[in-house]
């Protein structure tokens, strides 16, 4: 039996429950983690080299995981968004401090955040992120560019 979960703060749209996702990691709460999360059995997490994990569960163990070496220092950068009434599609780069030997550094992370709206507000339904370099901070577009 699952666990009822308290809906992130503020979750009346898809920003404020990325906000709410984010900041959980930077804390280290799991809890707070999973309530961004649809209670529906097929959502889908794949992060940066990993295997594709499906459900809260396996999510949740993920996270876990994650965070015995504590929180994730992880900030969505350069959102791009594609919505419509029930859904909304972030692509977003992440920007993760990470420490070395030589002290804190960046790594980069693009992921696709994808939000779908329930019951009780936005929720995620799938994070996949892929390895990236600062070379990601640039992007490309084949969007005309109009000059004035």
């Amino acid at each position: 039996m699952r666990k009822p979960k308290a809906p992130p703060a503020d979750s009346t749209s898809p920003d404020e429950t990325e906000a709410a996702f984010y900041e959980a990691l930077q804390r280290g709460d799991i809890d707070k983690l999973m309530a961004c999360w649809a209670d529906e059995d097929d959502i889908v997490c794949v992060h940066p080299g990993g295997a594709r994990l499906l459900g809260a569960g396996a999510i949740r163990a993920a996270f876990d995981m994650m965070f015995t070496s504590g929180s994730i220092q992880a900030r969505a950068e350069k959102v791009h968004r594609v919505e419509s009434l029930g859904s909304s599609v972030h692509s977003v780069l992440e920007r993760i401090e990470v420490l070395t030997d030589e002290g804190p550094r960046h790594a980069y992370v693009i992921a696709t955040n994808v939000y779908q709206k329930t019951p009780q507000g936005w929720r995620l339904v799938a994070h996949h992120a892929s390895p990236g370099t600062p070379r990601e901070m640039l992007e490309v577009n084949d969007s005309p560019q109009v000059l004035h």
